[in-house]
């Protein structure tokens, strides 16, 4: 008989962790493996969940498929890991339970890292393997990603009618990642031909409740849902799980009182657990109606929106000439030289100052305090850059909730310079995300919605730039990922220096049709060293020969040749302004002096290029 048939009378209980109880024997690297390696250690461990009341066990398949086990170099094993697990879970059932075949979520919080093709290619591969060993049915589980377990639902149903089971996992209770709401969420996989439908992960009973209670029975699926133990704890560089098995007692009546039939345990979760709700409901009967707490769809044109105080940057360009100047925070404590270049800068009546994010991965002064003094004290718009390598998701959505709290609407959303170039080559290199997805999540703080889809009760006002790396082979694959950036949210672009008018013509046609503005990075030269440093060290910096040797002519007088930078770069500005209205200048190694000129000159050029066209400047 078909566990379908049973669940339509009576509750049925599922195993629990496979990996917890495997890394608390030592087993720090691939699970899957061991079902070759290590047999009867997973048949025990599946034999400890049937002893202890489990009516169905899954494989010990999780991640047994190619994009996972391609990180241990085991991805030409996908058949054979899965064939072995099959046969360890039948060894271990002996017809008294049946053995759902698991397939686990690619996609986390970057979900763009992993395209659908390459996800149905390698489920395709596992999916086969499973359905011809014999499983009772298949369990996909642990899915982040609506569309991932949706287009691989759509496959599994296609290729058999053995009972299918999908679960998703939830960054916050009652919502997807994507901020869809839970019920609307099953309801579609049920459409899609789910035989059950549940929650599973991430969520411990209480919130995994909570989130049960606004789902309503399906009209011909069934309810599941796998918790974890707790919330996991680390402690001397190992996770665990401190969620004892009478708290799952306590709480087994609950899950049937919302509907659940099927009801295990995920990670935490061990063989006392399983045995904890076995003894409240194994055999029990389910309920067939509910009362069910609806969460009130919220109108996103009510949640209040974040007033900006200005004019952002990238409508202030469209529309005249734009002087944007970096200025880096200082590597020691002493903000003096800093704070007299904003003044200066400030007197030269430029439109914002950016401040880079820790820029070569070198320790600098937070650009979120100087960004507050900047525009609290000087009364100047500061233009905060935000690196991928500093901050986890945790990290990055606090920062920008900071910002916008502070009333610092002006984001640079960068990837950064890894570690290993700066102070600290042994720290490590975050990167959650990429600045793509950084950008898309900052737009999605923009509709007042949290990275994890929650609700923040009012929409920032975040204008994000990104930025432009001209100084490649090929400018038409460089175009191309800035109008993807553009299709992920980005409203204008900040690009690295350019140090030739030929590269700016060549930026020009390659751009012009861009939906996004441009600003152009220039960056005055203060010697041949550092031209040399710039051309050959620093990544996404090229300078033309001719620059290069005519400062190498006045490599014997540093005040002739910090003077033959300027004029370079004031010829820069002149073919800039006759192409872009943007003009962003990078001042080097805190040498104010220079890039005050510039933008003096900067702003008296485009009055004389644009007329009445360039209107003066209100900070």
């Amino acid at each position: 008989m078909s566990f379908l048939n049973q669940l339509k009378n009576k509750i049925l209980i599922g195993d629990g962790a496979m990996g917890t109880l495997l890394y608390s024997f030592g087993v720090d690297s691939c699970s899957e493996e061991l079902n070759l390696s290590q047999p009867e250690q997973i048949q025990n461990i599946h034999r400890a969940y049937i002893d202890a009341g489990a009516d169905i066990i899954q494989t010990n398949t999780y991640a047994a498929n190619y994009l996972k086990l391609l990180r241990y170099g085991l991805e030409d094993s996908v058949k054979d890991i899965n064939s072995a697990a099959v046969r360890n879970a039948k060894l271990a059932a002996q017809d008294k339970v049946y053995v759902l075949g698991t397939m686990g979520g690619n996609r986390g919080i970057k979900p763009n890292s992993i395209t659908i093709e390459e996800i149905k290619r390698s489920f395709r591969e596992q999916l086969y393997c499973l359905l011809l060993e014999g499983v009772d049915g298949l369990l996909l589980e642990t899915f982040y990603d609506r569309e991932e377990l949706e287009t691989i639902l759509t496959i599994a149903r296609k290729e058999t009618k053995l009972p299918i089971i999908a679960q998703v996992s939830m960054q916050e209770p009652g919502i997807l990642q994507d901020h869809t709401p839970i019920n609307d969420a099953l309801k579609r996989l049920e459409e899609l031909g789910a035989d059950v439908v549940g929650l599973n992960c991430r969520l411990g009973p209480h919130h995994m409740l909570r989130a049960l209670e606004q789902i309503e029975l399906p009209k011909h699926a069934y309810l599941s849902a796998y918790p974890n133990a707790s919330l996991p704890a680390y402690t001397d560089g190992k996770f665990h799980y401190d969620g004892d098995a009478d708290y799952f007692r306590h709480s087994a009546k609950a899950f049937r009182n919302e509907g659940v039939r099927l009801l295990g345990g995920c990670c935490g979760t061990t063989p006392a657990h399983i045995r904890a709700f076995a003894s409240e409901l194994k055999n029990s009967t389910p309920i067939v109606e509910k009362i069910v707490k609806l969460k009130p769809k919220v109108n996103r044109v009510e949640v209040q929106a974040a007033k900006r105080e200005l004019v952002p940057l990238q409508e202030i360009v469209q529309q005249r000439p734009s002087i944007i100047v970096e200025l880096d925070p200082p590597r020691k404590l002493d903000t003096t030289k800093f704070f007299e270049g904003a003044r200066a800068l400030k007197a030269a009546g430029i439109d914002a100052i950016t401040l880079a994010d820790n820029s070569l991965a070198t320790v600098r002064i937070s650009n979120e305090s100087l960004g507050y003094l900047v525009k609290t004290e000087l009364g100047m718009r500061p233009l905060i850059h935000i690196s991928c390598r500093d901050r986890n998701i945790i990290g990055l959505q606090s920062h920008l909730m900071g910002l916008h709290t502070l009333g610092m609407n002006d984001v640079l959303a960068i990837t950064g310079d890894p570690a290993r170039v700066g102070d600290f080559p042994g720290a490590s290199s975050v990167y959650d995300v990429s600045s793509f997805e950084l950008i898309q999540m900052i737009k999605q703080l923009n509709e007042g919605l949290s990275f994890s889809g929650k609700d923040l009760g009012q929409k920032t006002a975040f204008s994000i730039a990104a930025a432009f790396n001209p100084n490649v082979r090929s400018l038409d694959k460089a175009v191309k990922r800035l109008e993807k950036k553009i299709e992920y949210g980005a409203d204008y672009f900040i690009s690295q220096p350019v140090f030739s008018e030929e590269k700016l013509l060549q930026i020009y046609e390659h751009t012009k049709t861009l939906k996004a503005p441009i600003y152009i990075g220039l960056m005055p030269l203060i010697s041949s060293k550092n031209a040399e440093f710039l051309h050959n060290e620093v990544p996404g910096i090229k300078i033309a020969d001719s620059i290069r040797e005519r400062m190498a002519k006045l490599n014997h007088d540093p005040l002739q040749a910090a003077r033959e930078g300027i004029e370079i770069t004031k010829s820069l500005i002149d073919a800039a302004l006759t192409l872009f209205n943007g003009i962003y200048l990078i001042t080097p190694f805190l040498r104010y002096e220079l890039t005050s000129e510039l933008a003096h000159y900067a702003r008296q050029r485009a009055h004389e290029v644009r007329g009445n066209s360039y209107a003066e400047t209100t900070i």
